[in-house]
């Protein structure tokens, strides 16, 4: 087990940001974490990083009791940042240079590492140029290999993909992939449902701050399995609609998000016509469909909220 967090506990002023988050990573694993914005994603990685303190509750990292003097684990452990933080002024090299010496290397080693880096992130060709003249795509890139230039054994990577285009997406995604098949572990954020699908071995669910469900992607849709899911989209979304659809015998639990309701409900009640009887006398349906259970949905039926919602 590379990470255990037991019963944490964060709190700040009147905000209780983590409440007896329980977590565990284990070596080799590519690890989704997926919750709302406010769910306390991020305190529980700074907190397993080093960065802040608890308030209570166990953390050990290495088999190592991680607090904010413990720089022995943070040798062993990379982050990529949600923002790009790199130097503007420094290049690429230089960049990488720094950032391999806060982690004690230096000399031929610091090097080799540099160039392995570069090749790795396809930057090589923009190693003496000042990330000020990169694309967004290639900053990130960039940061990726910051990160990695001290070759971590755990790398933590919170939303790498805010903000850039496909290409350079699926560049990150595929690094992803390499990093996990050379035997590091990583945590990974991100508010793109169909990245943790593709990458991540396990997936766990936080919603105000704690772990509410883990498990693979099938794991989890069969938590939820016993429902069936309608998405329906109201010409009038009203509080009317919404009380009545609520009101049909089987249904679970309706979402409504503008116009959109999620309608989960038991298999099997015959309620598809129901529903969309009910939509129809409140103003119509400009879009229904009846589908099996996917991430989204679990998501959805855990949180009460969309992974991107509006707020994001």
């Amino acid at each position: 087990m590379i990470v255990s967090m037991k019963n944490i506990v964060k709190i700040y002023g009147d905000n209780t940001a983590l409440n007896n988050l329980n977590l565990e990573i284990r070596e080799g694993e590519v690890l989704g974490l997926l919750g709302p914005n406010g769910s306390g994603k991020t305190t529980a990685i700074h907190i397993l990083c080093g960065l802040i303190g608890k308030n209570s509750g166990e953390v050990t990292v290495f088999g190592m009791p991680q607090d904010t003097k413990n720089l022995k684990t943070r040798q062993q452990m990379g982050l990529v940042t949600q923002e790009v933080t790199v130097f503007k002024d420094l290049t690429a090299k230089e960049n990488l240079r720094y950032f391999g010496g806060l982690y004690g290397l230096k000399g031929a080693e610091l090097e080799a590492n540099i160039k392995e880096v570069l090749e790795f992130v396809e930057l090589t060709d923009r190693a003496n140029k000042k990330p000020g003249t990169f694309s967004g795509g290639m900053q990130r890139r960039l940061n990726i290999a910051c990160s990695l230039v001290h070759k971590p054994k755990f790398l933590i990577m919170d939303e790498p993909t805010v903000a850039i285009d496909p290409q350079s997406r699926n560049h990150i995604l595929e690094s992803v992939k390499k990093i996990a098949a050379r035997g590091t572990t990583v945590l990974y954020t991100s508010h793109y449902m169909e990245e943790v699908q593709e990458i991540c071995s396990r997936i766990v669910v936080m919603d105000a701050g704690r772990a509410i469900a883990s498990g693979t992607v099938d794991e989890l849709i069969a938590q939820i399995q016993h429902e069936e899911v309608v998405r329906l989209t109201a010409l009038a979304a009203t509080d009317v609609l919404t009380r009545e659809l609520e009101e049909i015998a089987g249904v679970q639990s309706v979402i409504v998000n503008g116009n959109e309701y999620v309608i989960a409900s038991t298999v099997g009640t015959g309620n598809l016509n129901r529903i969309l009887e009910t939509a129809q006398r409140h103003g119509g349906v400009a879009g229904f469909n009846a589908d099996k259970p996917n991430l989204e949905d679990v998501f959805l039926t855990l949180t009460g909220k969309k992974l991107r919602d509006e707020e994001a």
